[in-house]
């Protein structure tokens, strides 16, 4: 059983994530804004919403979307102000939902204050703020990085030139997030200062922390390891990921988040060893009380390179031992883990785990919203995924519709490499409709009936000039919007929140219990078992169908769900994603069923 897991509000919330940009536009302009958020509070309430996550609101040049801070003490003008974040926050608060910030302090924008100090001459008191490092020479003279780190957008060098002073410094994301030196002592407290309490003061109630295993940097920052000749920078993710000193500076980190009793989710890449991730989220070691974990949404991607692949090029049995690394690591221990398939950063889950054809789109999301609900750890929501979003059509939706750093740079990257070979940049659009960041930063579906999906909606009612927004409206807005959902019974919203009221309703099971997975070598279906945590006994069997067909299911032996073997075990049908009666062992194209099993 697991140990240690005591009832705590957040373990058992479901946590709504929300990109500032894309979700809800109060005032025309084609961007959506904090005012735009704190309009739509009523309706994440009646979702069964307990906590939103907001991210990055800061004030930002915007060039990965928020995730370069220029300040940290202020509002992104578009977004709004310093007031209407106020605004959010009391009336988050006066529904019973707590505020979530993201907080992104692995690096800073390069127009941030700090940074442009450091770059002004190598003398500046706040040179060491951040990583800077003279060049290396080939034997012929040539100019070359500090070492062959790749970084994460694009494929070119984690280290960018400044002609002016005469070094490099380290971005591990774009040239315009230089990375922070937190080495220096001054640095974290400024840091802690600026980004933590400037908000904690205001009322927030926790962060979900960006790369926070990143910080710490491994001394000499050596080379990584060719894994791929065909460039010269390599990946290097397993080595400046959970350096020597991270969990001393989660800890002083952690003192600071305590006197406020803030709630902390970390997001935790290039961590495969458990025993590393338990170190990070065991309640006794007081560093984070969750983290994500990228088994489950870096299912499908290339090994290389997130884009060298092809639609769907995994089978079932990848996705089950990925769901099994993150549930694993409660059972037994004190630690606490999330339940997510969607963020900011990820396609949309429909289309890549399920089938998104009109045919089978709904019963696929009803399917993928039955298994989350039915997973142990804080369950967390992407924008739009209660409704059933579905990535951007190949068919309508050309490729200069995309905007995201990280597709611009991989683009860019691909014409440096074969120039204007159309085949090769077909291959590439085909895996970015698959896999990119865009799909789930297009602007929200409010209504289909009204301009770009319903968008400016209240500025459209009150007589405003609304503005197209600032990326692309879904073309399948029409077909999948809030509005049409919101009174139909049978519609994925409609499962959504019924779905949340049951994960509520037997938490002690669900959020809290055991989970078993069963028949794993079965190619179709994923079988799983939930034991109730407490003592209570509860055991539950969850059958999910992951094709197009009908498919036939095996009902576990009472051996397999921990029964005496002669016992004649009981299946109760609790719930399915289907209505009608149970057809025993017969699923339907992407059901999902629950039921309660006993002798």
């Amino acid at each position: 059983m697991t140990v240690g897991h005591t009832r705590q509000w957040w373990k058992h919330a479901v946590v709504y994530q929300i990109y500032p940009a894309s979700f809800c536009d109060s005032n025309g302009d084609g961007i959506g804004d904090i005012p735009g958020i704190t309009s739509k509070l009523d309706y994440l309430s009646d979702l069964g919403i307990n906590a939103i996550w907001v991210c990055p609101m800061y004030d930002s040049p915007q060039v990965d979307m928020g995730y370069d801070i220029s300040n940290y003490e202020d509002v992104y003008a578009p977004y709004g102000t310093l007031q209407d974040m106020e605004t959010l926050i009391r009336e988050a608060h006066t529904r019973g939902i707590r505020v979530m910030l993201d907080l992104v302090i692995n690096h800073t924008s390069d127009k941030h204050a700090w940074f442009q100090a450091s770059r002004s001459s190598k003398s500046d008191p706040k040179r060491d703020w951040y990583i800077w490092r003279p060049a290396k020479y080939s034997p012929t003279g040539e100019r070359l990085p500090p070492n062959n780190w790749r970084a994460n957008f694009g494929g070119g060098s984690a280290w960018e030139w400044d002609e002016a002073t005469g070094e490099y410094y380290l971005h591990l994301f774009a040239k315009e997030q230089p990375d922070l030196n937190w080495e220096n002592l001054e640095t974290r407290k400024a840091i802690y200062d600026s980004s933590m309490e400037f908000w904690l003061k205001r009322g927030v109630d926790g962060f979900r922390i960006d790369t926070v295993n990143m910080y710490s940097k491994p001394l000499g920052l050596p080379d990584a390891p060719i894994v791929d000749p065909k460039t010269v920078y390599q990946p290097a993710g397993l080595l400046y990921c959970n350096g020597p000193r991270m969990h001393e500076f989660l800890s002083e980190m952690n003192a600071i988040l305590a006197k406020y009793g803030a709630i902390t989710v970390g997001e935790l890449p290039c961590t495969p060893d458990m025993a590393k991730v338990l170190r990070y989220v065991s309640a006794e070691a007081k560093q984070m009380d969750m983290v994500f974990q990228f088994d489950v949404v870096d299912v499908g991607f290339g090994r290389t390179h997130k884009y060298e692949t092809t639609f769907k090029n995994y089978v079932l049995r990848e996705l089950k031992d990925a769901v099994g690394r993150t549930q694993g690591i409660i059972r037994g221990t004190d630690a606490w883990t999330t339940v997510f398939m969607e963020n900011h950063d990820q396609a949309r889950s429909v289309s890549r785990f399920t089938d998104d054809r009109p045919e089978y789109r709904v019963a696929g999301a009803k399917m993928l919203a039955l298994m989350q609900s039915c997973l142990s750890g804080t369950q967390y929501i992407y924008e739009g995924q209660e409704i059933g979003s579905v990535n951007a059509p190949k068919a309508t939706y050309p490729l200069e519709n995309y905007l995201d750093i990280d597709t611009c740079l991989f683009l860019k990257v691909v014409k440096e490499r074969y120039g204007d070979n159309a085949e090769e940049l077909e291959k590439a659009f085909t895996a970015l409709q698959h896999l990119a960041r865009d799909h789930a930063r297009i602007p929200v579906a409010w209504n289909g009936k009204a301009k770009y999906g319903g968008f400016s909606e209240a500025a459209e009612k009150a007589g405003k000039e609304v503005k197209e927004p600032w990326m692309k409206p879904h073309p399948l807005a029409g077909e999948i919007n809030v509005a049409d959902q919101l009174d139909d019974p049978t519609s994925v919203l409609a499962f959504w929140r019924k779905a949340l009221r049951f994960r509520q309703e037997h938490s002690d099971l669900l959020v809290y219990g055991d989970y078993t997975p069963l028949q794993l070598d079965d190619p179709k279906t994923f079988t799983f078992l939930k034991e109730g945590h407490g003592g209570s006994g509860t055991k539950a069997v969850v059958a999910l169908n992951f094709t197009t067909e009908e498919t036939s299911w095996r009902a576990p032996s009472a051996e397999e769900l921990g029964f005496p073997p002669t016992s004649e075990v009981r299946f109760v049908p609790v719930w399915s994603t289907y209505d009608g009666k149970d057809r025993g062992q017969t699923l339907a194209p992407f059901e999902g069923r629950l039921y309660l099993v006993d002798i």
